[in-house]
């Protein structure tokens, strides 16, 4: 199963600048749930995603995320993955895997001077193995459904990710030092 959304958000460059904003360290940013977030260290996150229902079990995945920094924005890259919930959705984690690549990056925006744009092309993979109880569902039904799933959990989450980068960016160009998560975590 796979999905891939690419979306961007425009703003209004403040007194500091957009770019010296998107090079700094990964624990700078201000934009996730603490109580959903826990820093592994300066670039590695662990998130608690919502549960998620799909057919009649419900799901929570529990992420492991490095931020690498780069010139232009950064590259967020999904280390590992496990299945919280149901004992069913537990039995998962040995036959589940998932990736996923989120590049956020930069650009003057061409058609305002004093506009920037912040863009975010991430591309998300699972494959599952299909429980016994489901195999009586043909695979591509699954297949098809699990894609929309991924798909509609990125149309939600990167739009609401990079709102949430462009009010914290605002916070920091005015000043805010408190750093105070700006995200309620959900999706």
């Amino acid at each position: 199963m796979s999905a891939t959304w690419s979306q961007q958000v425009q703003l209004d460059e403040k007194e500091k600048p957009l770019a010296e904003y998107m090079t700094l360290p990964a624990s700078q940013y201000s934009v996730l749930d603490a109580e959903r977030i826990e820093r592994v260290d300066g670039s590695t996150f662990r998130c608690y995603a919502h549960r998620v229902k799909f057919f009649t079990v419900e799901v929570c995945p529990v992420l492991l995320v490095r931020v690498d920094e780069e010139a232009d924005g950064c590259t967020i890259r999904l280390l590992s993955a496990t299945l919280d919930g149901s004992p069913i959705v537990k039995e998962q984690n040995k036959k589940f895997r998932a990736s996923m690549v989120n590049r956020v990056r930069w650009a003057p925006d061409p058609s305002s001077p004093s506009s920037r744009l912040i863009m975010s092309h991430t591309t998300l993979q699972s494959s599952v193995e299909v429980p016994t109880a489901f195999r009586v569902i043909p695979r591509d039904v699954i297949e098809s459904a699990g894609n929309k799933l991924l798909e509609q959990i990125l149309k939600v989450a990167v739009p609401r990710f990079l709102d949430q980068l462009k009010k914290d960016y605002a916070a920091w160009a005015a000043g805010d030092t408190s750093r105070k998560p700006l995200g309620t975590g959900e999706l």
